[in-house]
């Protein structure tokens, strides 16, 4: 049975201005990432694979297009609506772990509950429930010059997951990480897709990272040239998205 998508893109373009001139990054993209997937995208350098991921997370706007979740348009949303929805369905994992070295890891998990109504009692449970999720209970009172990279990363998805979102995006999680410290973060992304139903969307340039996903796309100068369905655990259904 087919899942209901999580996102829309249709004929999607995004360009900058520099002075004068417009550069262009993604033209006429159109991709539909459905609930419970795990996309890696791929490809070289200003290809518009992080672009493309900002766009999905609601980060920035597109130039043209429409970029659909749950019916509603991103590109039509006022910048306190866009910031309102991020915070309620998206959770981000980036290459830098981006934690606050002066607060301890439950304290840097906390950080987005504090924009909920969550009583303090409640938003220590949630976070304490997130790092248990992430295989760092115990580590709550630790800071982080006291965890390794691996560990680092670890709180940092627990971060991304203490809210509940629907969608994780991902840039380059494992950039920073030895072999040994990445496949545990794979695995831990494994984990959030399969048995949380978690949607991921992954940017990484780690052909072996990239393997763990259900679904790969490779982009190419602004635009998708393959899109490939992957053998792993229970995939999603795949189907090429590219507008003729």
């Amino acid at each position: 049975m087919e899942r209901e998508p999580a996102i829309n893109l249709r004929h999607v373009t995004k360009s900058y201005r520099r002075d004068q001139i417009q550069i262009p990054v993604l033209s006429d993209l159109s991709l539909t990432v459905r609930q419970g997937e795990f996309l890696a995208l791929m490809g070289p350098s200003g290809s518009g694979k992080t672009t493309l991921l900002n766009l999905i997370a609601g980060l920035d706007r597109p130039s043209g297009g429409a970029i659909l979740v749950q019916e509603s348009d991103l590109a039509l949303m006022s910048d306190s609506q866009i910031t309102k929805w991020r915070s309620d369905h998206v959770g981000f994992i980036f290459q830098t772990y981006n934690l606050i070295p002066v607060l301890r890891a439950q304290e840097n998990v906390e950080l987005p509950l504090l924009l909920t109504k969550l009583s303090r009692k409640e938003r220590r449970e949630r976070a304490r429930t997130a790092l248990r999720i992430v295989g760092l209970e115990g580590r709550e009172d630790h800071f982080p010059r006291q965890l390794s990279g691996g560990q680092e990363q670890r709180v940092a998805i627990a971060r991304a997951i203490v809210t509940d979102p629907y969608l994780l995006v991902a840039d380059e999680p494992t950039g920073d990480l030895d072999r040994a410290s990445a496949e545990e973060i794979l695995l831990l992304l494994e984990q959030l897709n399969q048995e949380f139903e978690k949607t991921i969307v992954m940017v990484t340039h780690d052909p072996q990272a990239a393997k763990r996903a259900t679904r790969l796309l490779h982009l190419d100068k602004g635009k998708l040239v393959a899109d490939v369905a992957q053998e792993r655990g229970a995939a999603s259904p795949v189907a090429q998205e590219q507008a003729s």
